[in-house]
């Protein structure tokens, strides 16, 4: 990696420096952590935290967390403790492969546990070799989240961001280990199809699942204008920090 640049996060709140050619976060890294519930004095743990975005942005939100990412590509992982001192938010940073993590990491245990895994199961490589690692699978999706489960205290929250068509596979990874699974489709536009989601559920309960109705990330049914039209919604997330743990709060 020899070439990068400064990203703006939350409106700029967060400068995050990333490949300039690589793979890059943007906004599924933002609404990850603004659907984790956690709360100060807690502990976090993402698995595969790139450049330190979504644990970053989750720290700049609640203040006072321990936060833990696991990076296996050592390029990576020297920006996120960068970024992470550049921002003025304490994120530790462990340079390792979540299928067979470091002995530290084997030890600790947590009270969320956030995760954006590869997208895609094959397909042609990107040209960037940190790019295709990040973007295609290399470890299996029932690893990742049997890795996220693994260092979970009782009770604790997993919370994932992953494409529609991947949701089979993480709830046949999920079942019998976890449950309360709330799912929130995003959608780019009203009346499409979610083209992701977000799944949160909780080690070792045992209450049915919540399906909710779509977050709409963008207004009107195209672009046909330069700059932003996200939604309301969708702004207060990406621009001003703001969190969507409440839509999977359990309904009374």
């Amino acid at each position: 990696m020899t070439e990068t640049r400064q990203d703006g996060f939350l409106g700029g709140r967060l400068r995050i420096v990333q490949p300039r050619r690589g793979y890059r976060a943007g906004a599924d890294a933002v609404m990850l952590a603004a659907a984790c519930a956690a709360m100060p004095g807690q502990a976090v743990l993402e698995l595969g935290c790139g450049a330190g975005v979504a644990s970053l942005c989750l720290g700049w939100r609640v203040p006072g967390l321990r936060l833990v990412g696991i990076e296996r590509q050592p390029d990576y992982a020297d920006l996120a403790r960068a970024n992470a001192a550049a921002n003025g938010i304490a994120l530790t940073v462990l340079t390792g492969d979540l299928a067979d993590p470091p002995a530290l990491l084997r030890k600790a245990s947590f009270d969320h546990v956030i995760a954006n895994p590869p997208f895609f199961l094959g397909g042609t490589a990107a040209p960037d070799a940190g790019r295709a690692a990040a973007r295609r699978e290399a470890t299996s999706l029932a690893l990742w989240m049997d890795a996220g489960l693994r260092r979970l205290r009782p009770g604790g929250a997993l919370t994932v961001i992953q494409r529609v068509d991947r949701l089979d596979g993480l709830l046949a990874a999920l079942s019998g280990r976890a449950g309360g699974v709330v799912i929130l489709p995003l959608a780019a536009r009203a009346g499409r199809d979610a083209g992701r989601v977000l799944l949160v559920a909780q080690k070792g309960s045992r209450s049915p699942l919540r399906l909710l109705a779509p977050l709409v990330l963008h207004e009107g049914p195209a672009h046909l204008r330069d700059g932003d039209d996200l939604s309301p919604a969708a702004q207060a997330v990406l621009r001003d920090g703001r969190p969507i743990t409440a839509l999977f709060a359990k309904v009374s």
